[in-house]
C-alpha cells in the first residue's frame, strides 16, 4: 500500500483525553493541531469527543506465519492489530520454521510491509530452534533488512544460565534486548494451572509462582552483571513485581510487560474447565491481579503487551489437559485496559498512551512509533470511542482465530479509526 498525499481533518478529538481539538494529517504526518482548523478538500472525521492516542505498539504478538497459517497469518494478524488500534507489532519467533535466521525474519518483515495494515518488527529467536542449546544468528538477524532488536525464545524459557549470559552479552553490542519467558521448566512439568487453593480443589497439576520468580531473579542479576538489557515477558505474580521493583531500584536496565488478561482474569475462571482460560503463564490469584494493576500504574511494569496467541478451533474445543495454551488479544486489549486501569482511576489516557505506545516502542527501539501527538510527528494514531460499551463477539474479529476469554462479556471502548502514517486502516470500526 502506498503512502497518502490526501489530507485528513479530525475534528473535536480529545488528545490524550484532554479538551477537544482539531488535528490535520497530511503527507503522513501531523500537520496542525488547534481549534477551528480549515482544510478545504480534506477528508473530515468527526471525532465527537473521542480519545486520540498515538498508535499502539505491541511487544508480544504471535502471527504464526510461517508454518501455522491455520491459526493466523501476517495478513489476518495485522488486520486484527489495526482493528485494535495498533500501528506496530513485534512478531514472536516460535513459528515453523523458527525465526532464528536472517532469512525467516526478513520473510515476516516483508509480508508485513506488503500488506500495510501495521508495521511488523520480527522478534528473533535467542537459540537455534528454540532448543536452548546454541545461540541463534543474533548479529545476522540484527543486520538483516528486518533490523531485529528484540530476541526471545518465547513459549520456552532460556533456562541455561550460561546461554542467557552469552545472549545478554551479544545483544549489548547493538543495543538489543533479550525478552525472557520466565518459566523454570523442571518446576512446571505437567503443570495445568496456577498452583494454589483452586488447583488443589480441582486436582489439576499446579504451576508455582516461584517457577517464574526464580528465573526473573536470576536474569536481572545476569543483566546487571554484564551491563545489558533484559525484558520480562508476561509478568504474572506479585512476587515477580517485587523482584522487578527491586532491580529497578538498583538502576539496572530491566523492563517488564503485563498482558491484559492477567490484569482482569483469575484462576477462579478455571473452575469452569473451559480451555479458553488455559494460558501460559497461567491465570493467577486476585491478589496477583491487584499487584499487577498497581505495578502498571506506578511504572514498575513498563507496558501492556497482548501475547496474542491464536489457536484453531480444534486446539481449544477439547478437554482441558489436551488444550493448547493461549488467548487472542489484539482486538480487545485496549478495552480491557480501559476497564481495569482507566475506569478504576489507576491510569489516565496519557498514561495509557505511555504504557501501550511510548514505552513498548522505546523498549523495542522502534522508530516512528510511540511518538507524541504533535506537529511534524508521524501520523500513527488511534481514535477511541471511550463511551461505547458492548459485548465481545468473536464472530466480528479480523483474527483467523476466536479463542477469546471475553466472549459475551461487556467491555468499554471501541476503536473507531486507526491511521498508519496518515493512511486510514480502520474507518468507523471497519477495516479499509
Amino acid at each position: 500500500m502506498t503512502e497518502p498525499d490526501d489530507k485528513t481533518l479530525i475534528r473535536g478529538a480529545r488528545l490524550l483525553g484532554g479538551e477537544p481539538q482539531d488535528v490535520l494529517l497530511a503527507d503522513g504526518t501531523v500537520q496542525e493541531i488547534g481549534r477551528g482548523i480549515e482544510a478545504p478538500g480534506a477528508e473530515v472525521v468527526e471525532a465527537q469527543g473521542g480519545i486520540l492516542l498515538p498508535g499502539l505498539v505491541d511487544l508480544h504478538t504471535h502471527l504464526r506465519e510461517p508454518g501455522r497459517e491455520d491459526s493466523e497469518t501476517v495478513l489476518t494478524g495485522t488486520r486484527a492489530a489495526a482493528k485494535g488500534g495498533y500501528t506496530a507489532v513485534h512478531a514472536m519467533a516460535n513459528t515453523f520454521p523458527v525465526a532464528d535466521t536472517a532469512g525467516v525474519v526478513e520473510q515476516v518483515w516483508r509480508l508485513g510491509k506488503e500488506y500495510g495494515y501495521c508495521d511488523v518488527r520480527p522478534v528473533g529467536a535467542v537459540t537455534v530452534g528454540l532448543e536452548g542449546k546454541q545461540l541463534a544468528e543474533l548479529g545476522a538477524m540484527h543486520d538483516s533488512a528486518a533490523g531485529v532488536r528484540v530476541f526471545s525464545d518465547d513459549g520456552k524459557c532460556v533456562d541455561d544460565a550460561v546461554i542467557m549470559r552469552r545472549a545478554l552479552e551479544y545483544v549489548k553490542a547493538f543495543d538489543g534486548v533479550v525478552a525472557q519467558h520466565a518459566q523454570e521448566p523442571r518446576l512446571t512439568e505437567g503443570a495445568q494451572m496456577n498452583e494454589g487453593t483452586v488447583s488443589a480443589e480441582l486436582g489439576l497439576a499446579g504451576w508455582p509462582a516461584v517457577a517464574e520468580e526464580s528465573i526473573i531473579a536470576r536474569d536481572v542479576l545476569l543483566a546487571a552483571h554484564v551491563g545489558s538489557r533484559v525484558h520480562i515477558c508476561h509478568l504474572s505474580t506479585a512476587g515477580s513485581v517485587e523482584i522487578v521493583r527491586w532491580a529497578k531500584s538498583k538502576g539496572w536496565n530491566v523492563t517488564a510487560e503485563v498482558t491484559p488478561h492477567h490484569l482482569l482474569l483469575t484462576d477462579e475462571m478455571v473452575r469452569s474447565y473451559n480451555p479458553v482460560y488455559k494460558v501460559n503463564p497461567p491465570l493467577r490469584t486476585e491478589a496477583d491481579v491487584m499487584a499487577l494493576r498497581e505495578a502498571l500504574a506506578d511504572g514498575t511494569i513498563d507496558c501492556v503487551a497482548t501475547d496474542h496467541a491464536p489457536h484453531p478451533h480444534e486446539d481449544k474445543d477439547c478437554e482441558w489437559g489436551a488444550a493448547a495454551m493461549g488467548m487472542v488479544g489484539l482486538e480487545t486489549a485496549l478495552s480491557v485496559v480501559q476497564h481495569t486501569m482507566v475506569e478504576t482511576g489507576l491510569l489516565d489516557w496519557a498514561q495509557v498512551a505511555d504504557r501501550m505506545s511510548h514505552r513498548p516502542a522505546a523498549i523495542g527501539r522502534l522508530e516512528g512509533h510511540g511518538r507524541p501527538v504533535a506537529h511534524g510527528e508521524p501520523a500513527n494514531l488511534v481514535l477511541v470511542d471511550a463511551a461505547y460499551r458492548g459485548q465481545v463477539d468473536p464472530a466480528g474479529f479480523a483474527s483467523r482465530s476466536a479463542n477469546t476469554p471475553y466472549e459475551g462479556r461487556e467491555l468499554p471502548g471501541r476503536v473507531t479509526h486507526t491511521w498508519l502514517r496518515g493512511r486510514a486502516t480502520v474507518v468507523d470500526g471497519v477495516l479499509r
